[in-house]
C-alpha cells in the first residue's frame, strides 16, 4: 500500500489511480481500508481510494488518542496529498464520523457523501457502557477473547469472522482497546448537522445493533441533502461487507445521478 504521511501519521491506503472524479472509503472501527473491497472492485469510471485510520490497519501513529476532527484533517492532508480537490466521501460507522466532519471543515472539498450504518449523536449511556466493557477486554485478554462477542455484532457473517479476528491479531492489544476509546468519545453534531448541504445517500441495515436502524433515519431527515434512505432488511451492521450486491446498486445509481463519470 502506498503511504501519506499526514501531521506526523503514516497514513496507508488504497488508490485505482484513474483519471476520473474521485470517491474516498473511510472504514469503520477495529476495520481497515480492505473492507471496501467489494465496492472497489465493483466501481468503474471512478478513482476510488480507501484508507486505514490512526490505531488501525498498517497506518503507523504515536498510538496516542485523537477525535475524529483529527480523523478528517487526516482525510482531508490525504486529499491534499493526491491532489484531489473535490472528492465524494463514502463512510461506514466511524469512517461516516469522519466524513460528515470532513463536510464541515471543509464543504468545499466534498462534492456529496454516502452514509452506511452510521449517526451524527453521541452514544448513549447503554452503548458507552458496552464500548467500555469491550475495550477493557481488549486490553485484559486481546482479540482472542473478544471476537466471539464483538464480530457476530459487527459482520453476523461467521465465514467472514475468521479474516477480521486474524486482522485484529496482528495489532497490540492498547492499539485495539485505543480505536475503541477513540470511538466512545465522538461528541454530538446536532447543533451542525444541518450545515451539511451536499447530495447524501444514507444506507443502513434493518438488523444493526451497534447503529440501530432509527439512528440512520434520523441522520436521513436531519441532513438537508438527503436524496434517499435504503433499508435493507434482515441485514446488520456492515452491509457494505456483508451484503455487497444491495449495497452496490444503490451506491452506483446514485454516484451516476450526482457525479460527472468520466
Amino acid at each position: 500500500m502506498p503511504v501519506a504521511t499526514i501531521a506526523g501519521a503514516r497514513v496507508n491506503y488504497l488508490d485505482s489511480g484513474a483519471a476520473a472524479p474521485a470517491v474516498v472509503f473511510s472504514h469503520g472501527n477495529l476495520m481497515n481500508a480492505e473492507m471496501w473491497a467489494p465496492q472497489l472492485d465493483h466501481l468503474t469510471g471512478y478513482r476510488t481510494i480507501a484508507w486505514d485510520a490512526r490505531l488501525q490497519g498498517r497506518t503507523e501513529d504515536d498510538g496516542s488518542q485523537y477525535s475524529y476532527w483529527r480523523s478528517a484533517e487526516d482525510l482531508l492532508g490525504l486529499l491534499e496529498h493526491l491532489g484531489i480537490e473535490r472528492a465524494t466521501l463514502v463512510g461506514h460507522s466511524q469512517g461516516g464520523f469522519v466524513a460528515q466532519r470532513a463536510a464541515l471543515l471543509a464543504p468545499e472539498r466534498v462534492s456529496s457523501l454516502v452514509l452506511i450504518d452510521t449517526t451524527y449523536t453521541a452514544w448513549p449511556e447503554e452503548a458507552l457502557a458496552q464500548m467500555g466493557q469491550i475495550r477493557d477486554l481488549f486490553t485484559a485478554a486481546g482479540p482472542e477473547a473478544v471476537a466471539p462477542i464483538l464480530l457476530p455484532m459487527l459482520l453476523g457473517r461467521e465465514d467472514l469472522h475468521p479474516e477480521w479476528e486474524a486482522v485484529w491479531r496482528t495489532q497490540s492489544r492498547e492499539r485495539l482497546a485505543g480505536a475503541v476509546n477513540v470511538l466512545m468519545s465522538v461528541d454530538d453534531l446536532s447543533a451542525r448537522i444541518g450545515e451539511i448541504a451536499v447530495p447524501t445517500l444514507v444506507i443502513h441495515g434493518e438488523e444493526d445493533q451497534p447503529v440501530p436502524l432509527a439512528a440512520g433515519q434520523a441522520l436521513a431527515a436531519a441532513l438537508p441533502g438527503t436524496q434517499d434512505l435504503i433499508t435493507i432488511p434482515g441485514v446488520g451492521h456492515t452491509p457494505s461487507l456483508t451484503h455487497p450486491d444491495q449495497v452496490n446498486g444503490p451506491l452506483t445509481a446514485f454516484l451516476a445521478h450526482t457525479v460527472a463519470v468520466a
